[in-house]
């Protein structure tokens, strides 16, 4: 088959996969094996399930980094460009027009009620990512201890920075445990650097300017892409593990205005239905960086304009790191896998990050309203997506439908 049809199949095929493929990054999987692997044969499903671990190791978003490194594999960093705006560019769009409405009905003083089930719904959902990755993690005593540890250091300690220490601590605690691991036959390789320090060097000129311009309103927009290609450097888990920092940077953690007095950028009930609607979209999770982008906006005053600005520039920062860091990676992996600390620090990882996401479940519950409807609601939906397979985005129009029917 000519290449350059083989790509555009591959391409259309992803956007296919951009509108059809809900339930998060572990649903994506399987996906991504139905048609990448077994309809056409792009990849193998051995070599896909290896992208797959491969992306696990690194941060960010690791279905968008799956798909992308097989865009990678099949023609280069040109095809895997265009495989990643593909596939984040419907969510992103829809997240972003979503924070732009969020912020009009509120600017109107309109009500919200309509929407007053996907608050509880949303940690619902929450609940069950913190259950399904400690399933997945927590295999042994040292896990378990690991992610209650790391559970209650990041609901006592408020800080966005406690997320990236936890889990690198974390991981360091088991890569000790290496002997564990048996030995496997090492490689000779060579590392090419250019994708690993322009990620580097991107972090450090962001994070120079976002500093420079903190005090000045019209530079948001930088300091936006800054936070998210920061946060989109340093998370391991997906989206999951996300959520809670967002909500501690943007929600809790308030930034001193010019007055002195601190001010959020959104409010839990923004955040909440936000983050209930990314999670019944097909897509990244990783694009409810761009709905925060936009209401941040918003709340410091710019039009339509700056809100899409915001939103764009937020879905940029989160998902450029991953992209650079698995175009470094994918080459030198199959080396570099062959040390055993490296796997045994994954157990530290991941256990720490069910321990994140169990912590962001009861801090998202306790701002919601102490009535007896969000306790069921709540419950309901954690068993709905944990025993039945009814998809997110149908028990979320569910919500939608009891908020507008029930008065």
């Amino acid at each position: 088959m000519n290449a350059s049809i083989r790509y555009k199949d591959f391409l259309k095929d992803v956007s296919i996969l951009s509108v059809s493929s809900f339930g998060g990054p572990q649903a994506h999987l399987a996906h991504f094996q139905n048609i990448l692997a077994k309809k056409k044969s792009y990849v193998t499903e051995e070599e896909l399930i290896e992208l797959n671990a491969l992306c696990q190791v690194l941060p960010g978003p690791t279905s968008t980094q799956t798909i992308t490194a097989v865009g990678y594999k099949l023609g280069g960093p040109n095809l895997a460009y265009l495989t990643l705006l593909i596939w984040m560019l419907p969510s992103v769009i829809i997240m972003t027009v979503a924070g732009i409405l969020m912020a009009n009905i509120q600017s109107k003083n309109m009500s919200l009620d309509f929407a007053r089930y996907i608050q509880p719904m949303a940690v619902g959902f929450i609940a069950y990512s913190a259950y399904t990755i400690s399933l997945r993690t927590v295999t042994s005593k040292r896990a378990l201890a690991i992610m209650i540890g790391a559970g209650i250091v990041s609901y006592l300690i408020r800080t966005p920075f406690v997320f990236p220490i936890t889990l690198l601590v974390a991981g360091a605690i088991t890569a000790f445990n290496y002997r564990a691991h048996p030995r496997e036959p090492k490689k000779k390789f060579e590392v090419r650097w250019a994708n690993f320090s322009l990620w580097i060097g991107v972090l450090i000129l962001a994070a120079v300017i976002g500093s420079l311009t903190r005090t000045l309103p019209n530079y948001l927009p930088i300091r936006l892409f800054e936070n998210f290609y920061r946060n989109g450097s340093l998370i391991f888990g997906g989206g999951q593990v996300l959520t809670p920092l967002l909500h501690t940077e943007f929600v809790e953690f308030a930034k001193p205005s010019v007055e002195g007095l601190r001010q959020p950028y959104l409010n839990d009930q923004q955040f909440l239905s936000g983050y209930a609607l990314a999670q019944s979209l097909p897509g990244p999770v990783f694009s409810f960086s761009s709905y925060i982008g936009a209401l941040a906006m918003h709340s410091r005053g710019f039009g339509v304009g700056g809100q899409v600005l915001g939103g764009v520039m937020s879905a940029i920062g989160i998902f450029l790191p991953g992209t650079f860091l698995i175009f470094f990676m994918i080459r030198i992996w199959e080396s570099l896998k062959k040390f055993r600390p490296i796997r045994a620090s994954l157990e530290g990882i991941n256990a720490a990050s069910a321990g994140l996401v169990a912590a962001a479940a009861i801090l998202l519950f306790r701002p919601l309203e102490d009535n007896f409807i969000n306790y069921p609601i709540t419950i309901a939906t954690f068993c709905l997506v944990t025993f039945t397979k009814i998809p997110s985005w149908a028990i979320i129009s569910g919500g939608l439908l009891l908020g507008i029917l029930i008065k």
